[in-house]
């Protein structure tokens, strides 16, 4: 509320650099992890599929769940593994060496300074992150099928636009900055947490990654269902 109130006390390089490690320096990780993860699902997908003459369906499969579930989940897995942790490890650390307080002190905010730019860096990169993720996802199927199911590579690309309704997009990027949220407040609130000792700063923030993991998974079983009845299934 008060930076809104007071948008100059908005701290725009915090942002910036938070955006840079949940984001950009996550690609990698990501990327690579979509690729494999869309590998798996073609190759199981075509095993099933065969039985019943329907390889050609992959395409399917593939391009509706990396679009719709996976590629948002499995992101939003991996950075609260990688960012979520980093959130609560660095804020609780700087709890135990009274950083905190003194910026208290000298009148400085920690919500605005340390909280607000890390969650607000995660949802925005979210996004970005989970359609990087299902495309990248989508292109490691079509790398597989192109081997070993005889569908070339770009006319499996161009299938996709054929048929994965254009609400499943959006039903992933929807969920994509709840995900963001949930994964930086569990990070953020944790390594608020700490008291005492540097135990307590490697429990919190496995504490913190356990929990965004859990209400992440709860929470896109909520939004299957709630897409589901409202049409998008």
């Amino acid at each position: 509320g008060t930076l809104i109130r007071h948008p100059g006390r908005f701290r725009m390089k915090a942002l910036v650099h938070q955006m840079e490690l949940v984001g950009v320096n996550s690609l990698a990780i990501i990327g690579l992890m979509s690729f494999l993860v869309g590998i798996v699902i073609a190759q199981q997908g075509a095993v099933q599929l065969r039985q019943f003459g329907a390889e050609i369906y992959t395409v399917n499969l593939v391009g509706r769940l990396t679009l719709r579930e996976l590629g948002v989940l499995m992101t939003a897995i991996m950075v609260a593994g990688r960012s979520g942790s980093a959130f609560a490890a660095q804020i609780g650390t700087m709890k135990l060496t009274e950083e905190v307080d003194a910026m208290r002190t000298i009148g400085v905010s920690p919500m605005e300074s340390l909280v607000m730019p890390r969650i607000l860096a995660t949802m925005i990169m979210m996004p970005l992150l989970g359609f990087y993720s299902a495309i990248v996802g989508i292109i490691g199927g079509a790398f597989l099928s192109s081997l070993t199911l005889g569908i070339p590579f770009f006319t499996f690309l161009a299938r996709i636009q054929e048929v994965v309704p254009l609400h499943d997009v959006w039903v992933g990027i929807t969920k994509a900055p709840v995900f963001g949220l949930i994964v930086a407040l569990a990070g953020c609130y944790q390594g608020m947490q700490v008291k005492n000792n540097a135990e307590e700063v490697g429990a919190r923030t496995t504490a913190a990654v356990v929990m965004a993991i859990f209400t992440v998974i709860v929470l896109d079983a909520f939004f299957a269902v709630f897409f589901t009845n409202i049409g998008w299934g």
